[in-house]
């Protein structure tokens, strides 16, 4: 770290500041960033937000809590960053995800397994503690959801309908805003209790639920040829 500090005690203590949240930092205070920012995800995702402190990310990076607060104002400035690059990171893939898939069914069967993938470690107290305890990040999580995650799903809607999988008299607007409050609903635990259900199969059997009831005939069986293949093929 003798870089950074360095840096910092020839006279750039206010240039650093001025331009940390840009290329202007020397490589190894850029990489210290981003290894706080990874490290605080981490346990937020497992443990949640409230029951993480910022000693707690400090012991788990082996760092002093004075290094996380050159980078980070306080704790809701980390928590916004982080909600702003996972968010970020969510649109690339989903925008991959979409343009690999072969169909609109693909796609979310893909998504599928993505869901899976993330719901393994995740604590579904986050949105809830976001909503109720950060409210610079969940600023950032509403503008995300009412304006990319809309249309990414307007857009998937339309495709299916235009493959003629989905039924053509479903209203798009609606069902993509359905689409998204069940998402949110699912970590809601006046809805769901943590101790009666499991996250990951509440958000898989509302996709299904979801999907199957947008199919038309032809849309089913391409659904079945789809998941039979998986089943015959899980490695693909």
């Amino acid at each position: 770290m003798g870089g950074l500090w360095s840096y910092l005690h020839d006279g750039n203590i206010k240039v650093f500041f001025r331009f940390r949240y840009i290329h202007h930092l020397p490589l190894d205070a850029l990489e210290i960033k981003a290894r706080i920012l990874a490290g605080a995800k981490e346990l937020y995702m497992r443990y949640g937000l409230k029951s993480v402190t910022m000693d707690d990310v400090a012991r788990h990076l082996a760092v002093s809590k004075k290094t996380i607060y050159l980078f980070y104002k306080d704790k809701h400035d980390l928590v916004a960053q982080i909600c702003e690059q996972h968010l970020d990171q969510e649109k690339c893939l989903l925008e991959e995800i979409t343009s690999s898939a072969v169909n609109v069914l693909d796609e979310s069967i893909k998504i599928g397994e993505h869901l899976r993938k993330e719901i393994i470690n995740l604590n579904p107290s986050l949105l809830y503690e976001l909503e109720k305890f950060h409210p610079k990040a969940w600023k950032i999580y509403l503008e995300h959801k009412n304006g990319v995650i809309i249309q990414l799903m307007k857009k998937n809607l339309e495709r299916g309908i235009a493959e003629g999988f989905f039924r053509p008299d479903i209203h798009v607007e609606i069902m993509a805003r359905l689409r998204i409050e069940q998402i949110q609903m699912a970590f809601d635990p006046t809805v769901f209790p943590k101790d009666r259900f499991s996250f990951g199969e509440i958000q898989l059997q509302l996709l299904q639920h979801f999907t199957r009831g947008l199919l038309t005939k032809k849309g089913f069986l391409e659904l079945e040829r789809l998941e039979n293949n998986q089943i015959q093929n899980p490695n693909l």
